[in-house]
């Protein structure tokens, strides 16, 4: 017996528990976002998403704080807090998943090398989030990085009540 993707799990939690999610993404391009719609009948608890790769636009569509982005940068975890937010208040959701990380090949450094990554969570009743470290190339790093938030989602929706 195989076990099925996150995402079918996400969509049976979201609806047994009555809420409804938003997503906003940066170094995923969308991916969350694709996978999520991947699951028929996800349009009665997926509210939509923002890809936001520019500061630009994480500021204009999801109120994320040029001081935010100036001080710590995108790749943070006060820059995924402000963006899960955002998306959350900005489509009217119960939950907001927001994910921002350095895909590479290239614009690593010392302190965030290729493949960090952070994934925030933000609801009525918490705010949470993780950093990662992820491997391979761009296409790889962008999976892991959509499969681990999806997996966040999974274990915050066990929990919540």
């Amino acid at each position: 017996m195989t076990e099925r993707p996150p995402e079918f799990l996400i969509g049976e939690l979201l609806r047994q528990k009555g809420l409804r999610l938003a997503v906003a993404e940066s170094c995923t391009g969308g991916l969350i976002g694709h996978r999520i719609t991947n699951v028929p009948g996800s349009s009665t608890y997926f509210v939509g998403g923002i890809v936001s790769y520019a500061y630009e636009a994480k500021v204009r569509l999801l109120g994320v704080r040029w001081e935010t982005l100036e001080r710590h940068g995108a790749v943070s975890r006060e820059t995924v807090l402000e963006m899960a937010r955002g998306a959350r208040l900005a489509l009217a959701a119960d939950v907001g998943v927001a994910v921002s990380g350095i895909a590479g090949p290239g614009g690593g450094t010392v302190d965030k090398p290729v493949g960090f990554t952070w994934i925030g969570l933000s609801a009525p009743d918490s705010d949470q989030a993780w950093s990662f470290r992820f491997a391979g190339d761009r296409l790889k790093i962008k999976e892991q990085a959509a499969d681990q938030a999806l997996q966040k989602l999974v274990e915050y929706l066990h929990a919540a009540n």
